[in-house]
């Protein structure tokens, strides 16, 4: 297959000499799953890597891999620096070191029940990419490097890609220094991010900031966490943008009482109002052709003949325009306080406290004919599979990215690879190696392709 590896050419290559240098699928996969081995988690068979990960940011195992990971940039003569939100960001300088560099970034974090591809493939495909430009001794015009992000998942602190929004400006560094993780730990005690950051010897000197470390570009490698691709049978999503979303605490505020001496007409039952309202959120979003999704539900005081006086839960709404998903927010707003007011007894009392906001997302054109160039030339040597003869097609995503933030303040875009089962958040998450490589393969085309774009229109001058 084209992207089974070139290990190792004597002498200095020509910059942008791209067909014939080739990612190695099996150094790839052996890094992916190499690096697994920290926070390894739940179990689904018997071979060694079917395992999902529980590598939540800043924990131990997160430590371990972050450790991992600049001790890899390091053997391949990269320059490495950490943030104050411990970013970590490794680059090969080029000829022209002084000039902003390329990045490649995605996360190394994990959903409590995460899978080993999320983020993951991103980083180590960046990696691989630079294993392949030091050993083929190739030097490019510009710099060129790897960045993780930290807690891009947003689910030890719930605020996804805070370190990239605080990188972005968009975050202010306090607020999200200041972030309590969602669960306590043994002791009872949420831990903020900064103490965390301290704890594992992360809290970089250098300003979380695109002033203090800023980007030519930034491409990201991603599986595409839905079906789409592997259902019509394509290799690559070249990714135009992201859709709109918000995320929101809700709380419902009622009054505990025992269950079995208060009628229903005397009750104020912050449980069955919040299954109410979210229930509703559904209801509304279909409408509107968007989604809505509660994933956290916690209630107070937690007794079974007692009604809770007191429930939170999360929402997630999304949308593919802005527009529709300001209306979304407002149609469920009007309907939560009819609910609450009206239709729960004696009725209860809600919150609204945002979460996110992340508005829909155009990536850069620059960006995007870079990795639609590298994707054509790579797919030609593909067995055909898709019935409309074309392996790749154009996408915007459904999820959320750290180049949500990096196209607010350099060019952007996304580069996507089919998931098994569209499952995506699942220890069962998965993407073929030659999936993988195929994604890496694209992710180096482009890269370079960019840099040639920077050395021809004078970007160095």
């Amino acid at each position: 297959m084209a992207v089974n590896g070139l290990n190792g050419v004597n002498g200095t290559r020509s910059k942008h000499d791209i067909s014939t240098l080739k990612v190695n699928q099996s150094r790839l996969m052996d890094a992916i799953h190499g690096g697994c081995k920290y926070g390894a988690a739940h179990r689904y068979g018997d071979h060694p890597t079917e395992t999902g990960m529980a590598r939540l940011s800043l924990n131990d195992a997160d430590k371990q891999i972050r450790d991992w990971f600049l001790a890899t940039a390091k053997s391949l003569n990269c320059k490495t620096s950490i943030d104050q939100m411990g970013n970590l960001f490794a680059i090969r300088p080029g000829k022209n070191a002084a000039a902003p560099p390329i990045m490649m970034g995605s996360h190394l974090d994990t959903q409590p029940t995460g899978g080993r591809y999320d983020g993951i493939l991103g980083v180590n495909a960046g990696l691989e990419v630079l294993k392949v430009l030091h050993e083929n001794n190739v030097e490019t015009e510009g710099s060129i490097g790897v960045v993780n992000w930290t807690n891009e998942e947003g689910a030890r602190f719930p605020m996804m890609a805070v370190a990239s929004g605080v990188w972005a400006e968009v975050v202010p560094l306090e607020t999200a220094w200041n972030l309590a993780e969602v669960s306590p730990g043994e002791d009872g005690h949420k831990r903020t991010m900064k103490q965390e950051l301290e704890r594992i010897g992360y809290l970089g000197s250098q300003p979380a900031s695109y002033r203090a470390m800023p980007m030519a570009c930034h491409f990201e490698l991603h599986i595409e966490q839905g079906p789409s691709l592997e259902t019509e049978r394509k290799r690559i999503g070249v990714v135009k943008g992201v859709q709109a979303f918000k995320w929101f605490e809700i709380t419902v505020k009622g009054r505990d009482t025992h269950a079995g001496t208060t009628p229903f007409y005397a009750r104020m039952d912050s449980m069955l109002c919040a299954a109410k309202l979210i229930v509703e959120s559904n209801a509304i979003v279909k409408k509107f052709g968007g989604l809505a999704t509660t994933g956290i539900l916690n209630a107070d005081p937690g007794s079974i003949n007692t009604m809770a006086h007191t429930v939170t839960f999360t929402l997630d709404i999304r949308h593919v325009e802005d527009d529709k998903l300001s209306e979304i927010e407002k149609a469920c707003r009007e309907a939560f306080s009819r609910i609450s007011e009206k239709e729960s007894e004696k009725g209860c009392k809600i919150e609204w406290k945002e979460l996110v906001d992340s508005p829909a997302v155009k990536f850069h054109p620059d960006c995007i004919a870079a990795v639609e160039a590298s994707t054509k030339e790579v797919c030609q040597d593909l067995p055909m599979t898709s019935e409309d003869g074309q392996l790749w097609r154009y996408m915007i995503s459904g999820a959320g990215h750290d180049s949500c933030y990096t196209n607010r303040r350099c060019p952007t875009s996304m580069i996507f690879t089919p998931t098994k089962d569209g499952i995506s958040h699942n220890p069962q998450e998965y993407c073929s190696p030659e999936d993988c490589a195929i994604g890496a393969q694209v992710l180096l085309g482009a890269v370079l392709r960019y840099d040639k774009l920077r050395a021809d229109r004078g970007d160095f001058s």
